[in-house]
């Protein structure tokens, strides 16, 4: 199979390290395999480069708008996967770890190379939470919660798809405006609607912006406005989250090339966003801010 790799568990194949909040399958077994080897159980992990929603083709769907989960496709076709023995049952898992970063800033000479030494663990760490789906066996339920040091207060049976939030992209392949809400568009203050510069407005007066509310195009248009001012001699802000591909952070890249005196304090620590803030800090750095 080019993107899946079944895993039969035996004494020469133990139970694989499983990502966090990643889709697996524990499948249980019957029967010997291809090479004569008995297997109880084995572990299929759901191929991460393939989407977890699938839209059909219009004429394999009973509507214009029919999908099916990855899940269900694995659900039917496990047995494939499995050559002269029988499937006795198909569960889906998943496994929550903690994501925490073990890092005392006070013990510590350098934040950011204790942090990027620490990210790489992140997905196995100690696990914290089992979901299974509820049609999954006690035997096997009970040994998902060995392999994983868990109790059964840690468990949760679902019933369903283990992970909802793949669901939020489906309303954006179904175009019906009529069933959805309208899109919010972020106002402008009148002050900066008609303006070329933002420095002349704010000459005429301070600008209040209240975000989500408003647009943060007006900090944006700020920054790179500030960026090719010469008489902008110097930008001084504190950022937390950013993406990694941020217009504000190549901004300030752009004007500490242009030679102004950038300083930029960066939340290494900002949870879940510390290796697209170690990246930036970096990228800061090299070009002297």
């Amino acid at each position: 199979m080019p993107v899946i790799t079944p895993i039969g568990l035996d004494p020469s194949h133990p139970f694989p390290r499983v990502l966090n909040k990643s889709l697996n399958f524990a499948v249980e077994l019957e029967g010997r395999d291809a090479f004569g080897r008995s297997s109880g159980a084995a572990i299929v992990q759901a191929p991460r480069v393939l989407p977890r929603v699938i839209r059909l083709p219009r004429e394999l769907g009973d509507s214009e708008y029919a999908f099916v989960f990855l899940s269900s496709v694995l659900h039917e076709f496990v047995h494939e996967l499995f050559a002269g023995m029988k499937v006795l049952g198909c569960y889906q898992f998943r496994v929550t770890r903690n994501s925490n970063l073990f890092v005392d800033e006070e013990e510590i000479t350098n934040l950011r190379a204790k942090i990027q030494g620490e990210l790489p663990q992140r997905h196995f760490g100690d696990a914290v939470r089992l979901e299974v789906a509820n049609s999954c066996s006690e035997a096997m339920t009970q040994f998902l919660l060995g392999q994983f040091n868990l109790s059964e207060s840690d468990l949760y049976r679902v019933a369903g798809p283990v992970n909802l939030v793949r669901l939020m992209q489906v309303p954006d392949w179904v175009l019906r405006s009529d069933l959805k809400f309208q899109p919010f568009n972020p106002g402008t203050p009148k002050a900066l609607q008609k303006c070329h510069s933002i420095f002349d407005s704010i000459r005429g007066g301070d600008i209040l912006l209240h975000h989500p509310y408003q647009s943060f195009n007006s900090v944006i248009e700020l920054l790179e406005q500030s960026a090719n001012d010469p008489q902008v001699v110097a930008i001084k802000m504190t950022v937390y989250r950013t993406g990694t591909d941020s217009v504000l952070m190549q901004s300030l890249l752009r004007a500490a090339r242009n030679g102004k005196e950038v300083t930029v304090v960066v939340e290494l620590m900002a949870r879940f966003d510390e290796e697209a803030n170690i990246g930036w800090a970096t990228k800061l750095e090299e070009v002297g801010a």
